[in-house]
């Protein structure tokens, strides 16, 4: 984690979106039920979401601007963990741990 301590969010979050995605991406999607790989295909979407909205909170050019894009960060940010949390076949304990406790310290990190 103290490895993004001096990163902005943004950075921090394109490291997160790439370590989910390689994750993902050890999953063979043949051994998917169709619930399941309908949760991973939202779990890709949120997690770019994710990252496009802590870009557009760090590129905001005035502060009420910024307070609008930190909310809805924030929000999926912590919908992005509750999905981490639910999505059990693609991370282990430690994968859980690790991804949860960065996002939340980019979500400390956003107003």
């Amino acid at each position: 984690m103290s490895s993004m301590d001096n990163t902005s969010p943004f950075l921090a979050m394109q490291r997160v979106e790439g370590q989910i995605k390689a994750l993902l991406r050890q999953v063979d999607p043949d051994l998917l039920s169709a619930d399941e790989k309908k949760a991973f295909a939202s779990l890709r979407r949120l997690v770019v979401d994710t990252r496009l909205d802590i870009r557009d909170y760090e590129l905001s050019e005035t502060r009420d601007e910024q307070l609008k894009c930190a909310v809805t960060a924030k929000k999926r940010l912590v919908r992005l963990r509750a999905m981490i949390l639910a999505a059990g076949i693609a991370f282990g304990p430690a994968d859980v741990a690790q991804l949860t406790a960065h996002l939340e310290q980019i979500e400390s990190r956003v107003l």
